[in-house]
């Protein structure tokens, strides 16, 4: 499962993330435990695809060292094997125009999977009514606007969704 999603990555791990939650949250892990995975990995500097690890430890049919050690490589391998097929042709390919043209339209698709991402789970799980609208609105601007840094809006947000949840 996740090896189908590492091979499908391009642009990003947030791309993946509807795909993971299809193919993982039925059977092998609480959609709970999803979205408290993706958070903590939102919340924390690195790659988003160390998200597919921490599946691979909550999941329910393996022991939680072999499911993270599967995941890791599933992520993983899919780019690895692409870079060591594709280095040795890329710069005859980078000199195509119709490869240039691909990467284009490729880059559109991965602007609108991360606007569905965006949308489906994150904003219909995570945004609950008016209340939720506005913390996020209100973090987006301090992170954006004031530059606030992202782990002290990450404490704000955490703090307050104790206090008032």
């Amino acid at each position: 499962m996740t090896y189908r999603a590492g091979a499908l990555v391009f642009g990003g791990g947030h791309v993946v993330l509807p795909l993971l939650q299809s193919e993982m949250v039925p059977g092998w892990v609480t959609h709970t435990d999803f979205l408290a995975g993706y958070g903590a990995a939102n919340a924390v500097p690195g790659p988003l695809f160390t998200f597919a690890s921490y599946l691979g430890a909550v999941q329910r049919h393996l022991p939680a060292w072999s499911g993270l050690l599967i995941a890791t490589l599933g992520i993983f391998l899919p780019g690895a094997l692409l870079i060591l097929g594709a280095l040795p042709h890329w710069s005859a390919l980078a000199r195509q125009t119709w490869a240039r043209r691909a990467l284009l339209g490729l880059n559109a698709g991965v602007v609108g999977l991360l606007l569905a991402a965006l949308y489906d789970p994150v904003f219909v799980e995570g945004v609950r009514g008016p209340g939720h609208l506005a913390l996020a609105l209100l973090t987006y601007a301090a992170l954006s606007v004031a530059r606030l840094p992202a782990w002290a809006a990450v404490l704000a947000c955490a703090a307050l969704g104790w206090a008032f949840v």
